[in-house]
């Protein structure tokens, strides 16, 4: 007897994405603590006005480390509550509007469905269901 079809299968992780209090201090901690290479960053300078985002690589694993820059942020209030720590973990999967299919007719709660995201560097198809 062989084993059922895999229903949702995982190309790997892309990013985990942690929530902190002050991301440049959190990037510079895991540049020179840690090993990272810093490979991105987006905020008011790139044009994101509520956020500051960097993107850390080591090998296979990539980190976002994300603070809000407003006082009725999200990112700041998570950060304010629960301290730094993670708050999207991003899979890679063949076929997105599958996986989300998948995901909601086995009870998960949709908070996105699938679509594209697009900007001068490149295009993303995502979907998010909540944590």
């Amino acid at each position: 007897m062989g084993q059922p079809e895999d229903f949702m299968p995982l190309d790997g992780w892309d990013h985990v994405e942690v929530f902190v209090g002050n991301a440049k201090q959190a990037a510079y901690w895991y540049e020179h603590a840690f090993g990272f290479r810093r490979a991105a960053y987006a905020g008011p300078e790139t044009g994101v006005r509520d956020r500051a985002s960097y993107v850390l690589e080591q090998g296979d694993i990539r980190l976002v480390v994300t603070s809000g820059l407003r006082r009725d942020s999200q990112v700041g209030e998570f950060a304010c509550i629960h301290g730094d720590g993670v708050k999207d973990i991003s899979l890679r999967v063949p076929d997105a509007r599958e996986a989300y299919r998948q995901a909601v007719q086995r009870g998960a709660r949709g908070i996105a469905e699938p679509h594209w995201e697009e900007d001068g560097f490149g295009r993303v198809e995502l979907a998010s269901r909540p944590a």
